[in-house]
């Protein structure tokens, strides 16, 4: 992280810095630290942060589907050459973590961006197809655990938030 904030310049490297202690500010005003960052949280966040650079002219869903397909592949490489990896990730590094969870977020705030341009409430179109996915899939329909081989790293239901922060 530090050999690339060498190539950004020192006033943007200021303004991340201004703008990560505005947020601290924001987040705890609004009480969000405690009860959780929304879906709409971010989505304001977001449309504020386009709106302000005058970006929205290039939020098209393609231009942003093509974004988010790039920060996945960006995602992936982080995991590409580790093998299977234990839930909650014991022997990473605290800076591979951190990386990792900038991946996370690049992919979670194209998504809300690109659900926003088309007009889908994320958050309710996730109910939605939880509940579908409920229905498709009803508790005691197969009791037999899972076997890796048909799913990575084993069935246990038990182990599923093992690892939930």
């Amino acid at each position: 992280m530090a050999a690339l904030l060498c190539l950004v310049p020192t006033s943007l490297v200021e303004e991340i810095v201004v703008e990560e202690q505005k947020e601290k500010r924001m987040v705890s005003e609004v009480g969000e630290e405690e009860e959780g960052v929304t879906l709409e949280f971010l989505r304001k966040k977001m449309a504020d942060f386009a709106k302000e650079r005058d970006w929205c002219q290039y939020h098209s869903p393609r231009n942003l589907l093509l974004a988010l397909v790039g920060e996945v592949g960006e995602l992936s490489e982080i995991f590409q050459w580790k093998g299977e990896v234990a839930k909650g990730l014991p022997d990473w590094k605290e800076e591979e973590k951190v990386h990792l969870g900038e991946e996370l977020s690049d992919v979670l705030l194209y998504l809300i961006q690109l659900s926003d341009v088309c007009g889908i409430n994320l958050g309710q179109a996730a109910l939605r197809k939880a509940r579908l996915n409920a229905v498709k899939y009803p508790v005691g329909l197969d009791k037999e655990p899972l076997s890796k081989s048909n799913v990575g790293g084993g069935g246990h239901e038990s182990d599923c938030n093992a690892h939930h922060s």
